[in-house]
């Protein structure tokens, strides 16, 4: 089987111990760091702001993989690049020109994702899918962390890996809400490539034990 990347959602970290935290998944056998970006506005939240991703960048030492839930993305694309994200996910349903978003991304040298809310389908991405990176399907409506897995997700996955193969892209497919041991085998069957998992890590007893038991359920 291929390797499946597991991102923790810093979201569901300890805010209060945020460096512990940090240093719990640079030790883990995580891959990636998933950093929620809300504004507010495109979703009822609001998370992290500049200053706290600046501070996480300094000490983690994995792919910093940051989600944008906000408004107007492009304004902040170069700020997110300096801030040290790898990879910026922005919303197809809050960007209004798309394919420029994904090119302004580039430029900065980070690699582009999109990512789509649950009642946004697949087929949208058709004539795109071969400048996108990255595709992350929210399997939970976004805002809040916690929330229960749609059941819809395995067939939009399916979906999304069929556009992808026909289309001879690049494209990873992430997986965004709701993930635990129970859904991980069945979301990578049907395609995912990398799994995002905040409250199944951070709630755990052993964090790090958690990680490292997906990680060789997906072997």
């Amino acid at each position: 089987m291929k390797d499946i990347l597991i991102a923790p959602s810093v979201l569901a970290a300890d805010f209060a111990n945020l460096q512990r935290d940090i240093e719990m998944i640079n030790s883990s056998e995580a891959d990636w760091f998933h950093i929620d970006i809300m504004d507010g506005v495109f979703v009822p939240n609001i998370s992290f702001g500049m200053p706290v991703l600046e501070a996480i960048a300094k000490h983690a030492k994995k792919t910093i993989d940051v989600h944008l839930m906000i408004v107007d993305p492009d304004r902040y694309i170069k700020t997110f690049a300096t801030l040290g994200a790898n990879v910026l996910t922005v919303h197809y349903e809050a960007c209004a020109h798309l394919h420029r978003t994904l090119q302004a991304i580039k430029a900065e040298g980070m690699k582009a994702g999109v990512a789509l809310n649950p009642h946004t389908p697949i087929a949208l991405l058709e004539n795109v899918i071969q400048d996108i990176d990255l595709v992350c399907i929210m399997s939970v409506n976004p805002g809040f962390g916690g929330q229960s897995f749609i059941e819809n997700t395995y067939k939009k996955v399916s979906q999304l890996k069929e556009l992808i193969v026909k289309n001879n892209a690049n494209t990873i497919i992430e997986i965004d809400g709701g993930v635990t041991s129970k859904n991980a085998k069945q979301l990578v069957e049907v395609g995912a490539d990398v799994l995002v998992a905040g409250n199944f890590v951070f709630k755990s007893e052993n964090p790090i034990e958690t990680i490292s038991a997906m990680k060789k359920l997906l072997k």
